[in-house]
């Protein structure tokens, strides 16, 4: 009986380009959806342009168009980007539809009848200047703890603190640069701890990762607190029912926004929407990365139980892309948008390449540019399309294009590549698509074995019909190797499939051979990269996109990130950890946080603004051991530049300790 099957994606936001990071989630899901398919089951694929909040009003103020008009602009672009990629929506939708109107003002009333939405007054920034509530993000000013200047109002990208915009030193709306002031407004919130226990019990039957579940667990721990759902406006979104000047919170409706893709789908295909969503018979499985899990896995499931809709069967979490080991740059032109690549590079090229690295887990993919390269062409030109290019062409142009039988030794090579799908469709079930990859390349290797020791070339000016018989073998081996790759390489398959002359192939197709049959006309399959157009790609990178600054997001899509970028071993190893003496320590002027430091490093003195001045004070200090960061790049702060930074732990104001170093640590000695 085939499954039944509803798969999301997170939904790109509306106001940039796709670029090959965000490419990392969708490219991993349209593979499982491929496979399901090939696997025989109906499974639909739903997405949709994220389209309100903000950011979109005033990219568009600032273009002089209407947001309807950008994010019209922008779905046209992001669905052509997705199509360059062969990444197949059943379909792909925008929040801004009737659909998610309708569903969103349903979800609200009935999590309202049900108690689960409370009113109360917040004090919130505006800036009379732009007449407007400004989101975080969109005051910058002074970072309170550390003293580090031009920071968002949610938190400091210098010391990692977080805090209220109202807490900011010299705040300025990041607009129009004027002084914010606050202002007090009735707010409404979702009374997300109603839903603790249930989602308690969600998570501990296998909603999501072990790890993702280990972090809620933090969370849950932490205690889960009211969610502030609504804006006032000006706002681009949804009215709140019976309010004339607030609004959705664009975080509220964008996830019913999977909802209302899959419900226009249906009414245009006369499905029933409640069945396709809710019935327990059909699975539904959503695809995010992990910034965004914290919605996704406590938000998103209470919003489900309290309006009466079925949760997810599973919430797979996704780490982040780093290009060459380190974040993408802009200025190194490995900030690469999709429709560059596109330009200058075989999209399935990255398919594979992510592929090759995609597991189940949260942990980041690293993209090596020097790898990417070599593996493209040793396995996609030097494996896959190798072993059609050895075989089509002679069999078209010396044996008449028609396969034979298989002899025993041909088929005990197609019989052992077949006994390796179950394994296979494991591994693509479980989204190891690395293992797929591991176990493919070893099937094309024994098939290529198979070729070398039963040289074609050779036996075909003395045997013919023996040299019939390994080429059928040989492209029967090609057949299967295609079908288990079909999910990462469609376009690749529909050019075998078109060479073999056979209809689409599938997973159930595996077992059958091709005797008897003649071949369609062969052509090249993959062209193989040349390191020279990498590096253009990158070099148009750097200069279409190095003037250009990407809009802030919205402020609690970036604030609730969980998880910093992965770092190495080599990067730990570049940290230059040394004891340092405290020389002198005195209050900083205007800033009643920081606390200025002389430090003697090991006969070298260096200065210190640090954010200790509620744990410390500056007596406890002088004459103190401490651990140094002693090669960190200085910064200049409004108080003056700090050279570097002590070590402490804490959860900030006065909870904060130093590290201690060890009893007879001397100055300069360093921290291993």
């Amino acid at each position: 009986m085939p499954r039944q099957i509803v798969v999301t994606s997170a939904l790109p936001y509306a106001n940039g380009p796709i670029h090959i990071g965000h490419l990392v989630e969708y490219l991993q899901t349209d593979i499982w959806v491929r496979f399901q398919k090939a696997c025989g089951n109906r499974c639909f694929y739903f997405c949709a342009d994220d389209t309100h909040g903000t950011p979109i009003m005033l990219s568009a103020r600032n273009a002089g168009i209407t947001p309807e008009e950008l994010i019209g602009r922008i779905h046209k672009e992001h669905k052509a980007d997705f199509d360059r990629f062969h990444i197949e929506f059943d379909n792909y939708y925008t929040t801004h539809s009737p659909e998610n109107r309708q569903l969103s003002e349903l979800i609200f009333t009935r999590l309202d009848r049900a108690g689960s939405i409370t009113r109360r007054d917040v004090e919130q920034t505006y800036c009379e200047s732009c007449k407007m509530p400004l989101p975080d993000r969109y005051v910058r000013g002074t970072c309170p703890r550390c003293g580090a200047a031009d920071q968002y109002g949610d938190s400091c990208e210098a010391c990692g603190a977080t805090y209220q915009p109202k807490d900011l030193v010299e705040p300025r709306c990041a607009t129009c640069g004027a002084t914010p002031v606050l202002q007090s407004s009735e707010h409404y919130f979702f009374k997300l701890a109603d839903y603790e226990d249930r989602l308690k019990t969600l998570i501990a039957a296998g909603h999501t990762q072990k790890s993702v579940a280990n972090k809620l667990d933090e969370w849950f721990k932490a205690g889960l607190k009211d969610w502030d759902i609504s804006r006032d406006g000006p706002y681009f979104g949804f009215k709140i029912p019976g309010e004339e000047n607030k609004y959705f919170y664009v975080w509220l409706d964008a996830p019913i926004g999977y909802m209302a893709s899959a419900r226009n789908y249906c009414e245009r295909h006369g499905l029933d929407f409640e069945t396709l969503w809710n019935s327990p018979e059909n699975e539904l499985y959503h695809f995010i990365g992990k910034d965004i899990m914290y919605f996704h896995a406590l938000f998103w499931p209470a919003m489900l139980m309290g309006a009466g809709f079925k949760t997810a069967n599973k919430l797979f979490v996704h780490g982040f892309l780093t290009v060459n080991g380190e974040k993408m740059s802009k200025s190194r032109g490995t900030f690469v948008r999709a429709a560059t690549f596109a330009r200058h590079l075989d999209p399935e090229s990255l398919r594979y390449y992510y592929a090759s690295k995609l597991t189940d887990t949260v942990g980041d993919i690293d993209l090596g540019i020097e790898d990417f390269v070599n593996k493209t062409n040793a396995d996609i030109v030097g494996k896959y399309a190798n072993l059609a290019s050895r075989s089509g062409p002679m069999l078209a142009n010396k044996l008449g294009g028609r396969l034979g039988r298989l002899d025993d030794e041909g088929r005990q090579l197609v019989e052992r590549l077949a006994a390796a799908r179950d394994a296979i469709v494991a591994d693509y079930e479980g989204l190891d698509y690395a293992a797929v990859v591991r176990a493919v390349s070893a099937l094309a290797d024994e098939a290529n074995r198979y070729v070398e020791t039963k040289q074609p070339w050779a036996t075909v000016k003395v045997d013919p019909e023996q040299t019939r018989a390994t080429l059928t073998a040989t492209l029967n081996a090609m057949k299967t190797l295609t079908i288990y790759l079909k999910p990462i390489l469609p376009k690749f398959a529909e050019k075998v499939e078109k060479f073999l002359d056979v209809e689409p192939l599938g997973f159930a197709d595996v077992d059958g051979v091709l005797e008897d049959h003649e071949i369609g006309t062969f052509e090249r399959l993959f062209e193989r990269i040349d390191e020279e157009q990498v590096q253009t790609m990158l070099e148009e990178s750097k200069e279409s996109q190095a003037p250009q600054a990407a809009p802030a997001p919205e402020p609690e899509k970036a604030a609730v990130s969980p998880f910093k970028p992965e770092v190495t071993i080599d990067d730990f190893a570049k940290l230059d950890l040394r004891i340092a003496k405290v020389l002198t320590a005195e209050p900083v002027e205007g800033a009643d946080k920081l606390l200025h430091l002389v430090l003697d490093v090991g006969g070298v003195e260096r200065n210190v603004l640090a954010g200790i001045a509620k744990a410390y004070q500056p007596e406890q200090l002088v004459g103190r051991l401490v651990v140094f960061f002693a090669n960190l790049k200085p910064r200049k702060m409004k108080f003056g530049t700090s050279e570097g930074m002590i070590l402490a732990c804490g959860p900030g104001g006065g909870d904060v300790f130093l590290l201690a170093p060890d009893a007879g640590a001397t100055p300069g000695q360093v921290v291993s």
